[in-house]
């Protein structure tokens, strides 16, 4: 099959869209750099599958206040996405549709989840709604979209990774680039439009 026909959105394809949160676009407590360039293309995504009929399906973090990756607490994050907040809330631009699938995690406060299938019901969704390809981006390259592509490939997904749409905190210089060749590694297929 031609590549620029496996690009399009088909029977049986979802769209994920990971942890666009406030938290995490320029201004958030947990801010990555550039994050706020995403939406466009992911708005761009959304206009292909939700005329379509096709699933969009969205993760949050959805922390409590005390939650184990905070500073307080001794994780190694600043407090972020606190359930309820402005900051948990997906970014206002982010055009999800009414019906998309909502999916919360880290949401008790002895577990964290960098993945959108640890602790969800994520995967169950996924396959009551028959889908067997997914098409991802979000936020941020190095953790939650990473654990996301890299539990999805696991559980039998096919994956399409919209590079145009994720971002790195980049912790440590390069990890963004080690995030990508990683879930390249596992299978992901890179789309650069």
């Amino acid at each position: 099959m031609p590549a620029t026909l496996e690009m399009q959105p088909r029977a049986g394809d979802a769209l994920l869209i990971v942890d666009v949160q406030n938290d995490f676009l320029p201004g958030g407590s947990l801010a990555v750099a550039g994050g706020d360039a995403v939406i466009a293309p992911l708005n761009g995504w959304i206009g292909r599958f939700a005329p379509a009929q096709l699933p969009v399906c969205a993760t949050r973090d959805w922390h409590p206040a005390d939650h184990c990756s905070f500073a307080a607490q001794g994780g190694p994050w600043p407090p972020h996405c606190v359930a309820g907040s402005p900051g948990a809330a997906f970014a206002a631009a982010l055009a999800l549709p009414a019906d998309a699938v909502v999916v919360s995690k880290a949401t008790t406060r002895e577990t964290d989840a960098y993945s959108g299938f640890a602790g969800t019901d994520l995967h169950a969704r996924l396959q009551a709604l028959g889908v067997r390809r997914l098409f991802v981006g979000g936020l941020a390259t190095d953790y939650c979209v990473l654990n996301t592509v890299l539990d999805a490939r696991r559980l039998g997904y096919a994956v399409m990774l919209l590079v145009a749409c994720i971002r790195a905190v980049e912790v440590r210089p390069g990890d963004g680039a080690r995030a990508l060749a990683a879930m390249r590694a596992a299978g992901a297929v890179p789309l650069e439009e």
